[in-house]
Protein backbone atom coordinates (compact mmCIF):
# COMPACT_ATOMS: atom_id res chain seq x y z
CA UNK A 1 0.00 0.00 0.00
CA UNK A 2 1.31 3.44 -0.95
CA UNK A 3 1.79 6.11 1.68
CA UNK A 4 2.30 9.83 1.43
CA UNK A 5 5.85 10.76 0.43
CA UNK A 6 6.66 7.31 -0.93
CA UNK A 7 9.33 7.31 -3.63
CA UNK A 8 8.20 5.02 -6.44
CA UNK A 9 11.06 3.62 -8.51
CA UNK A 10 9.98 2.17 -11.85
CA UNK A 11 12.35 -0.16 -13.69
CA UNK A 12 12.40 -2.24 -16.89
CA UNK A 13 11.77 -5.64 -15.28
CA UNK A 14 15.37 -6.87 -15.59
CA UNK A 15 17.50 -8.04 -12.68
CA UNK A 16 20.07 -5.34 -13.48
CA UNK A 17 17.23 -2.82 -13.44
CA UNK A 18 16.12 -3.97 -10.01
CA UNK A 19 19.66 -3.83 -8.59
CA UNK A 20 20.05 -0.34 -10.05
CA UNK A 21 16.95 0.66 -8.08
CA UNK A 22 18.59 -0.70 -4.93
CA UNK A 23 21.68 1.38 -5.74
CA UNK A 24 19.47 4.48 -6.09
CA UNK A 25 17.86 3.84 -2.70
CA UNK A 26 21.25 4.06 -1.03
CA UNK A 27 22.75 6.73 -3.28
CA UNK A 28 19.80 9.10 -2.80
CA UNK A 29 19.22 8.00 0.82
CA UNK A 30 15.57 7.22 0.13
CA UNK A 31 13.57 6.16 3.16
CA UNK A 32 10.11 5.11 2.00
CA UNK A 33 10.45 3.28 -1.30
CA UNK A 34 8.21 1.26 -3.58
CA UNK A 35 9.85 -0.56 -6.53
CA UNK A 36 7.67 -1.51 -9.50
CA UNK A 37 8.15 -2.97 -12.97
CA UNK A 38 7.25 -0.54 -15.75
CA UNK A 39 4.67 -3.07 -16.98
CA UNK A 40 2.90 -2.92 -13.60
CA UNK A 41 3.36 0.70 -12.57
CA UNK A 42 0.44 3.07 -12.22
CA UNK A 43 0.28 6.80 -11.79
CA UNK A 44 -0.04 7.65 -8.11
CA UNK A 45 -1.42 10.63 -6.22
CA UNK A 46 0.55 9.68 -3.13
CA UNK A 47 4.13 9.20 -4.23
CA UNK A 48 6.73 10.61 -6.57
CA UNK A 49 7.37 8.28 -9.50
CA UNK A 50 10.89 8.00 -10.93
CA UNK A 51 11.91 5.88 -13.91
CA UNK A 52 15.26 4.20 -13.24
CA UNK A 53 17.28 3.07 -16.26
CA UNK A 54 19.15 -0.22 -15.83
CA UNK A 55 22.86 0.44 -15.24
CA UNK A 56 25.06 -2.70 -15.27
CA UNK A 57 27.87 -0.87 -13.46
CA UNK A 58 25.67 0.20 -10.56
CA UNK A 59 23.97 -3.20 -10.50
CA UNK A 60 27.37 -4.91 -10.30
CA UNK A 61 28.40 -2.72 -7.38
CA UNK A 62 25.31 -3.79 -5.45
CA UNK A 63 25.84 -7.46 -6.34
CA UNK A 64 29.49 -7.38 -5.30
CA UNK A 65 28.56 -5.56 -2.10
CA UNK A 66 26.11 -8.31 -1.27
CA UNK A 67 28.87 -10.84 -1.94
CA UNK A 68 30.88 -9.28 0.88
CA UNK A 69 28.01 -9.40 3.35
CA UNK A 70 26.27 -12.69 2.61
CA UNK A 71 27.01 -16.17 1.27
CA UNK A 72 26.58 -17.35 -2.31
CA UNK A 73 23.42 -19.10 -1.13
CA UNK A 74 22.17 -15.80 0.24
CA UNK A 75 22.71 -14.03 -3.07
CA UNK A 76 21.14 -16.94 -4.96
CA UNK A 77 18.09 -16.63 -2.73
CA UNK A 78 17.72 -13.03 -3.91
CA UNK A 79 17.96 -14.05 -7.57
CA UNK A 80 15.52 -16.91 -7.15
CA UNK A 81 13.14 -14.58 -5.36
CA UNK A 82 13.35 -12.09 -8.20
CA UNK A 83 12.52 -14.80 -10.75
CA UNK A 84 9.40 -15.73 -8.81
CA UNK A 85 7.68 -12.66 -10.32
CA UNK A 86 5.41 -12.51 -7.28
CA UNK A 87 3.54 -9.27 -6.71
CA UNK A 88 5.57 -6.80 -4.64
CA UNK A 89 8.53 -9.19 -4.54
CA UNK A 90 10.90 -6.30 -5.30
CA UNK A 91 9.97 -4.69 -2.00
CA UNK A 92 10.45 -7.94 -0.10
CA UNK A 93 13.87 -8.23 -1.74
CA UNK A 94 14.73 -4.62 -0.88
CA UNK A 95 13.92 -5.18 2.80
CA UNK A 96 15.97 -8.39 2.76
CA UNK A 97 18.93 -6.61 1.17
CA UNK A 98 18.68 -3.73 3.63
CA UNK A 99 18.69 -6.24 6.49
CA UNK A 100 21.84 -7.86 5.04
CA UNK A 101 23.68 -4.53 4.83
CA UNK A 102 22.52 -3.34 8.26
CA UNK A 103 23.41 -6.53 10.13
CA UNK A 104 26.88 -7.21 11.47
CA UNK A 105 26.15 -10.96 11.41
CA UNK A 106 25.07 -13.31 8.59
CA UNK A 107 21.29 -13.26 8.18
CA UNK A 108 20.78 -16.24 5.84
CA UNK A 109 19.39 -18.44 8.61
CA UNK A 110 17.72 -15.79 10.74
CA UNK A 111 14.21 -17.12 10.22
CA UNK A 112 12.94 -15.06 13.15
CA UNK A 113 13.00 -12.20 10.66
CA UNK A 114 9.76 -12.35 8.63
CA UNK A 115 11.43 -11.18 5.41
CA UNK A 116 14.15 -13.83 5.63
CA UNK A 117 11.49 -16.48 6.27
CA UNK A 118 9.21 -15.32 3.45
CA UNK A 119 12.00 -15.03 0.88
CA UNK A 120 13.32 -18.44 1.87
CA UNK A 121 9.90 -19.95 1.12
CA UNK A 122 9.64 -18.14 -2.21
CA UNK A 123 13.15 -19.18 -3.28
CA UNK A 124 12.44 -22.78 -2.31
CA UNK A 125 9.34 -22.81 -4.55
CA UNK A 126 11.37 -21.44 -7.46
CA UNK A 127 14.08 -24.03 -6.90
CA UNK A 128 11.48 -26.80 -6.90
CA UNK A 129 10.08 -25.52 -10.20
CA UNK A 130 13.59 -25.41 -11.67
CA UNK A 131 14.17 -29.08 -10.86
CA UNK A 132 10.79 -30.07 -12.26
CA UNK A 133 11.52 -28.30 -15.53
CA UNK A 134 14.86 -30.07 -15.80
CA UNK A 135 13.06 -33.38 -15.29
CA UNK A 136 9.91 -32.86 -17.37
CA UNK A 137 11.07 -30.92 -20.43
CA UNK A 138 10.45 -33.06 -23.51
CA UNK A 139 12.18 -32.20 -26.77
CA UNK A 140 10.59 -33.00 -30.12
CA UNK A 141 12.45 -33.13 -33.41
CA UNK A 142 11.18 -30.60 -35.93
CA UNK A 143 11.32 -30.92 -39.70
CA UNK A 144 14.25 -28.47 -39.60
CA UNK A 145 16.33 -30.88 -37.49
CA UNK A 146 15.95 -28.72 -34.39
CA UNK A 147 14.90 -30.15 -31.04
CA UNK A 148 12.05 -28.04 -29.71
CA UNK A 149 10.38 -27.98 -26.29
CA UNK A 150 7.71 -25.74 -24.78
CA UNK A 151 7.10 -24.98 -21.12
CA UNK A 152 4.75 -22.82 -19.03
CA UNK A 153 6.38 -22.74 -15.58
CA UNK A 154 4.86 -20.96 -12.61
CA UNK A 155 8.07 -18.93 -12.29
CA UNK A 156 10.60 -17.52 -14.74
CA UNK A 157 13.07 -20.41 -14.47
CA UNK A 158 14.57 -20.36 -17.97
CA UNK A 159 17.71 -18.53 -16.76
CA UNK A 160 18.18 -21.24 -14.12
CA UNK A 161 17.93 -24.28 -16.43
CA UNK A 162 20.13 -23.02 -19.26
CA UNK A 163 23.37 -24.48 -17.87
CA UNK A 164 21.79 -27.89 -17.24
CA UNK A 165 20.50 -28.34 -20.78
CA UNK A 166 23.61 -26.93 -22.44
CA UNK A 167 25.67 -29.54 -20.61
CA UNK A 168 23.26 -32.43 -21.06
CA UNK A 169 22.44 -31.85 -24.73
CA UNK A 170 25.70 -30.36 -25.94
CA UNK A 171 25.67 -32.26 -29.26
CA UNK A 172 22.34 -31.07 -30.65
CA UNK A 173 20.65 -27.80 -31.49
CA UNK A 174 17.65 -27.09 -29.31
CA UNK A 175 15.08 -24.51 -28.26
CA UNK A 176 13.21 -24.37 -24.96
CA UNK A 177 10.38 -21.87 -25.26
CA UNK A 178 8.36 -20.37 -22.42
CA UNK A 179 4.87 -19.89 -23.85
CA UNK A 180 3.67 -17.91 -20.84
CA UNK A 181 6.45 -15.29 -21.06
CA UNK A 182 6.96 -15.46 -24.81
CA UNK A 183 10.72 -15.95 -24.87
CA UNK A 184 13.06 -18.90 -25.04
CA UNK A 185 16.57 -20.30 -25.08
CA UNK A 186 18.28 -21.34 -28.31
CA UNK A 187 21.44 -23.47 -28.29
CA UNK A 188 23.41 -23.54 -31.57
CA UNK A 189 26.11 -26.07 -30.51
CA UNK A 190 28.26 -23.18 -29.29
CA UNK A 191 26.30 -20.91 -26.98
CA UNK A 192 22.84 -20.29 -25.57
CA UNK A 193 20.96 -17.20 -26.71
CA UNK A 194 17.66 -15.63 -25.66
CA UNK A 195 15.13 -15.56 -28.49
CA UNK A 196 11.57 -14.42 -29.21
CA UNK A 197 9.41 -16.34 -31.66
CA UNK A 198 6.19 -15.73 -33.52
CA UNK A 199 4.58 -19.15 -33.40
CA UNK A 200 2.35 -20.18 -36.35
CA UNK A 201 -1.33 -19.41 -36.03
CA UNK A 202 -3.15 -22.45 -34.69
CA UNK A 203 0.02 -24.00 -33.25
CA UNK A 204 -0.87 -26.29 -30.34
CA UNK A 205 2.15 -26.99 -28.17
CA UNK A 206 0.49 -30.01 -26.59
CA UNK A 207 0.19 -31.81 -29.95
CA UNK A 208 2.95 -33.22 -32.17
CA UNK A 209 1.62 -32.13 -35.55
CA UNK A 210 3.14 -33.54 -38.77
CA UNK A 211 3.00 -29.96 -40.08
CA UNK A 212 5.93 -29.01 -37.86
CA UNK A 213 7.55 -32.18 -36.50
CA UNK A 214 9.57 -34.89 -38.23
CA UNK A 215 8.00 -38.23 -39.15
CA UNK A 216 10.53 -40.11 -37.03
CA UNK A 217 9.55 -37.98 -34.02
CA UNK A 218 5.90 -38.94 -34.39
CA UNK A 219 6.85 -42.60 -34.80
CA UNK A 220 9.09 -42.45 -31.73
CA UNK A 221 6.34 -40.90 -29.61
CA UNK A 222 3.93 -43.64 -30.70
CA UNK A 223 6.44 -46.33 -29.74
CA UNK A 224 7.17 -44.65 -26.41
CA UNK A 225 3.47 -44.38 -25.56
CA UNK A 226 2.92 -48.04 -26.45
CA UNK A 227 5.89 -49.05 -24.29
CA UNK A 228 4.65 -46.95 -21.38
CA UNK A 229 1.19 -48.51 -21.57
CA UNK A 230 2.54 -52.06 -21.91
CA UNK A 231 4.73 -51.71 -18.79
CA UNK A 232 2.00 -50.10 -16.71
CA UNK A 233 0.48 -52.44 -14.11
CA UNK A 234 -3.11 -51.30 -13.37
CA UNK A 235 -3.24 -53.06 -10.00
CA UNK A 236 -0.27 -51.02 -8.78
CA UNK A 237 -1.59 -47.69 -9.99
CA UNK A 238 -1.41 -45.00 -7.30
CA UNK A 239 -2.77 -41.79 -8.82
CA UNK A 240 -2.35 -39.75 -5.64
CA UNK A 241 1.35 -40.59 -5.37
CA UNK A 242 1.85 -40.13 -9.11
CA UNK A 243 0.30 -36.66 -9.14
CA UNK A 244 2.48 -35.67 -6.18
CA UNK A 245 5.62 -36.43 -8.20
CA UNK A 246 4.28 -35.41 -11.62
CA UNK A 247 1.64 -32.67 -11.20
CA UNK A 248 -1.14 -32.71 -13.77
CA UNK A 249 -0.16 -29.35 -15.22
CA UNK A 250 2.91 -31.04 -16.77
CA UNK A 251 1.01 -33.93 -18.34
CA UNK A 252 0.14 -32.19 -21.60
CA UNK A 253 3.84 -32.05 -22.50
CA UNK A 254 4.58 -35.70 -21.75
CA UNK A 255 4.09 -38.00 -24.74
CA UNK A 256 3.30 -40.96 -22.47
CA UNK A 257 0.22 -39.04 -21.27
Amino acid sequence: MLNLQDSILVYDGSFDGFLTCVFQVYDLKLKQVIIQKDSESQASLFGKQNVVAADPVKADRVWKGLGKKTSNAGRLRIYYGFLSEKQWVENLLLRYIQYIFESSLPVDSDFSNPDVLELSKVAKSVGREKHRMEAFVRFRLTKDGLYFATIEPDFDVLPLISKHFKSRYADQKWVIYDLKRNYGLYYDLDRVEIINLTLPEGFDASKTSPDYFAVEEIEFQTLWKDYFESTNIPSRKNIKLHVRHVPKRYWKYLSEK
